[in-house]
């Protein structure tokens, strides 16, 4: 007892502060096993659901894990992405930057198939997140544990997808901002930028660092100019149905090559060249270029698990949908 009273009080409500706050997702109501009585398993289910899709059309694991990103980073993951546009409301599916998004058809399966074994029970939320985790590790990706307990939102609305998804023009300082609004941090930013190291884009997100970048015909400086004419070769003015592969060679594969790619100056959007303009984010790049990845896979669970806690509702909020893509 003596000992405590040494202590100030400052310093004890400091400790206080700690123990309550050190777990911030528990503290919102999500938990690593949250359906182990209601439902024990999902995780199977929704995981041999996935597996089905992407063993057939591995292709679908960027536009998934993709999807889970717009959703999180809209109204938070509240399965908001994957509701349908109405006769009198048009639905953040229907807005530009998610009109490339792909792979509904698995969530809708995967939802379907939990339904059958628990009817009422699971979000879909909760459903695409665990399908984001899901396909990353069935393409030799990580795989960490997903916190659950989120339910369903009944709000999608076009225009917050357009005011609240980071663009691939953003510079460093807007995507600094964008990431910070919800609540992630610069290594977050950095880290989920990896994901980038699976997928294709169509050539309009990136032609503009070919063949216009400043209004003079110019290209961007900030790209290797040695790989400029291999980007025109695919991409001709006006091409707007073209993809192309974001790591040319590995794009099905989940790996660090992405940041060799950046450290190279051969990002493909200027966000991802824009990582190379900030300390923080430069010197991440450098490190998983330079060691192989050697810490991106436990990096990028951890970034994964702080994005699926954005804006949740959880408790007696929102509702739990019968199909993801009609509220109830």
């Amino acid at each position: 007892m003596a000992t405590l009273k040494l202590i100030p009080v400052f310093l004890l409500l400091q400790l206080v502060i700690s123990v309550f706050f050190v777990d911030p997702i528990t503290a919102q109501g999500l938990k690593v096993g949250f359906y182990k009585k209601t439902c024990p398993s999902v995780e199977a289910i929704v995981k041999k659901t996935t597996a089905h899709f992407i063993s057939r059309a591995p292709t679908l694991a960027s536009p998934l894990l993709r999807m889970h990103f717009h959703d999180c980073f809209v109204r938070g993951c509240d399965g908001s992405v994957l509701l349908n546009s109405t006769a009198t409301n048009q639905a953040e599916k229907s807005a530009i930057p998610n009109q490339s998004l792909r792979g509904f058809q698995v969530v809708d399966a995967a939802k379907a198939a939990v339904e059958k074994a628990c009817p009422g029970v699971v979000s879909c939320a909760d459903i695409l997140a665990l399908v984001a985790r899901d396909v990353v590790s069935l393409i030799e990706g990580p795989r960490w544990e997903v916190p659950t307990g989120r339910r369903d939102g009944r709000v999608s609305l076009a225009s917050e997808a357009l005011t609240n998804l980071p663009p691939p023009f953003f510079n460093i300082t807007q995507l600094k901002a964008s990431f910070t609004r919800k609540g992630l941090s610069v290594k977050d930013l950095v880290v989920l930028s990896g994901g980038h190291t699976i997928g294709n884009s169509h050539c309009p997100s990136f032609t503009n660092r070919l063949y216009n970048f400043t209004g003079k015909g110019d290209t961007d400086t900030s790209l290797d100019s040695n790989y400029i004419p291999k980007l025109k070769s695919k991409c001709k003015p006006g091409d707007v149905t073209t993809i192309v592969e974001m790591v040319p060679g590995s794009f099905k594969t989940f790996d660090a090559d992405y940041y060799t790619l950046v450290a190279k100056r051969r990002g493909l959007f200027q966000s991802d060249a824009a990582l190379l303009t900030d300390s923080d984010t430069r010197a991440y790049v450098k490190l998983q270029a330079s060691t192989h990845g050697s810490t991106f896979f436990q990096d990028f669970g951890v970034s994964m698990v702080n994005m699926g806690n954005i804006g949740v509702l959880t408790g007696s909020a929102g509702e739990i949908r019968k199909h993801c893509a009609f509220v109830n």
